[in-house]
């Protein structure tokens, strides 16, 4: 096999494994954005938007232990989305 193509096969095998990475970003978002739903006074605390966010951040931890980054991105995409709801509902 010519150098230049073993080479590119190596630089193109890099790259896209650098594309999945930890979430950590999104991991800490969907702690965060649980933390400010469930503050003392908010009516959001038992949110069926709140329960569903711990239940999506508990899938992502879990995909993480597992080195499933993608789906643990995922899922901690939508607990923080699920948390950032219930802070809504509960300012209505």
């Amino acid at each position: 096999m010519p150098k230049r193509l073993l080479l590119t096969i190596i630089l193109v095998a890099m790259s896209l494994s650098a594309c999945v990475t930890a979430p950590v970003q999104e991991m800490s978002d969907a702690r965060q954005a649980i933390a400010v739903a469930e503050r003392p006074g908010s009516d959001a605390s038992s949110s069926t938007q709140l329960i569903a966010a711990h239940e999506a951040l508990a899938r992502a931890e879990q995909s993480l232990h597992r080195f499933e980054f993608r789906d643990a991105r995922k899922y901690a995409i939508e607990a923080r989305q699920l948390a950032l709801q219930a802070q809504q509902v509960s300012t209505r």
